[in-house]
C-alpha cells in the first residue's frame, strides 16, 4: 500500500477554488481554552463519559483537524484508497482521495464549505468521471459534516451543538450546519469509547431520488493524537442498523495521522 498523503498542505490534486477552500478551513483556532473535566458536568451522562475519555485535562480545545487515512470504498466492488481531509465543524470539510480502479487511479474531492457542497472526481487526474453541485449535494454534504464532528472532540463543547439525553448509552447532538440542524445520535461504551453515530442523511443511494435515509458509522478501535482520543477504524454507510446495511455500507477507513490546529 502506498503511504498516506502528507498533512499540512493541500493535496497536489487541488486547484483553484478547492485549494482556497482548504486554506480557509485550515486556520488555527484563535485563543483556545484548555480542557477541564468540570466543563462537561452539565452534559448528558454518555457525553460526559465520552469527553472525559477523549480529551486529556489541560489539552487546548482545538477546533480543526487535518487527517491522513486509508481504506476501502465501494465503487461497484471494494477499491482501496488513500485520502487527506481538513475538518472544521461546523464550518466545513474537504476530503481529497485517490481510489484505485484496477491500474487506473481516480482522484478528486468532496467538500462542504461556505454554505455549499460539491464533489469532483477525475480519472488519471484529467478525465471527468463524477461531479455534482446544487441543493441536494449541499444538503447531503452538510449531513456528512454533522456526523463527523466526533473526530474533533472539542466541537462537542461548542455553541453549534446542543445535547439531548436519551439513555445511559446514547445522546443526541443537535448540530447546526449553516441554516440546517442535523440530529446525530452518539452511542458510548461504559469505557467512554465511542461505539457508533447515526443520523438521517439526505441522499440518493438507491437511485430513486433524493430523500432522507438512515446513515451511520460503527467504530472498531481508537488512537490518540495530540491529547485527543478518536475512532481510528470505522465502517460507514447507508441504512446502518437495518436489514439493508450489507448493501448500504460503502466506506471503511483507518486514520493514520491527525494534526489538530
Amino acid at each position: 500500500m502506498s503511504q498516506p498523503p502528507a498533512i499540512g498542505r493541500p493535496p497536489r490534486t487541488f486547484i483553484g477554488r478547492a485549494r482556497r477552500e482548504w486554506a480557509s478551513l485550515a486556520v488555527p483556532t484563535p485563543r483556545p481554552a484548555v480542557f477541564d473535566p468540570a466543563m462537561v458536568a452539565h452534559l448528558p451522562p454518555p457525553v460526559r463519559r465520552w469527553l472525559v475519555h477523549a480529551i486529556v485535562p489541560g489539552t487546548a480545545l482545538l477546533q480543526s483537524v487535518e487527517l491522513a487515512m486509508h481504506g476501502e470504498i465501494r465503487l461497484g466492488t471494494w477499491r482501496r484508497f488513500e485520502a487527506a481531509q481538513i475538518l472544521t465543524p461546523p464550518q466545513g470539510f474537504l476530503w481529497a482521495a485517490t481510489a484505485h480502479l484496477t491500474v487506473l487511479p481516480v482522484s478528486g474531492f468532496d467538500r462542504y464549505s461556505n454554505g455549499t457542497g460539491e464533489m469532483r472526481w477525475r480519472l488519471l487526474g484529467a478525465v471527468p468521471v463524477m461531479s455534482g453541485i446544487g441543493a441536494d449535494i449541499t444538503r447531503s454534504a452538510a449531513g456528512r459534516l454533522a456526523g463527523e464532528f466526533i473526530l474533533v472532540p472539542a466541537a462537542a463543547l461548542g455553541p453549534a451543538i446542543v445535547w439531548e439525553p436519551v439513555d445511559d448509552r446514547r445522546a443526541v447532538a443537535r448540530v447546526s450546519v449553516g441554516e440546517r440542524e442535523v440530529r446525530v445520535t452518539v452511542e458510548v461504551a461504559a469505557s467512554g469509547a465511542l461505539e457508533s453515530v447515526t443520523l438521517r442523511r439526505w441522499g440518493d443511494p438507491d437511485r430513486s431520488g433524493y430523500r432522507e435515509h438512515i446513515f451511520g458509522a460503527d467504530f472498531q478501535d481508537e488512537a490518540v493524537f495530540g491529547g485527543f482520543t478518536i475512532p481510528r477504524t470505522a465502517s460507514a454507510g447507508w441504512w446502518y442498523g437495518t436489514e439493508r446495511w450489507s448493501e448500504g455500507e460503502f466506506f471503511r477507513f483507518t486514520i493514520d495521522r491527525a494534526v489538530y490546529r
